[in-house]
């Protein structure tokens, strides 16, 4: 078992009565074993999020073929097509 460490923790009465609540209606023997289980939750939430971020990266990664562009060369290439957007009504007006 893992080595336990005591904290203390500050939280709204609002909370601490529900930790009491749990405790008092049996559904957890200890306010420890609330705060463990609803951080096992947290954590659990956390590895979910970053596991569907990676998998949101990869897809993205995949439709621009693999490449990543810095911030630099997406803005020259957005004046690249400003200029060519330009120059296209700049012919149109001249016709």
């Amino acid at each position: 078992m893992a080595k336990l460490e005591r904290i203390t923790v500050t939280m709204p009465e609002e909370m601490v009565a529900k930790l009491r609540a749990a405790v008092e209606s049996g559904e957890y023997a200890t306010t420890s074993e609330v705060v463990r289980e609803a951080l096992r939750d947290w954590s659990d939430e956390q590895r979910r999020r970053e596991e569907e971020n990676a998998a949101m990266r990869a897809i993205l990664a995949k439709a621009r073929g693999g490449k990543r562009y810095t911030s630099d060369e997406v803005f020259a290439e957005a004046l690249r097509r400003v200029d060519e957007i330009a120059a296209r009504k700049a012919d149109r007006s001249a016709a």
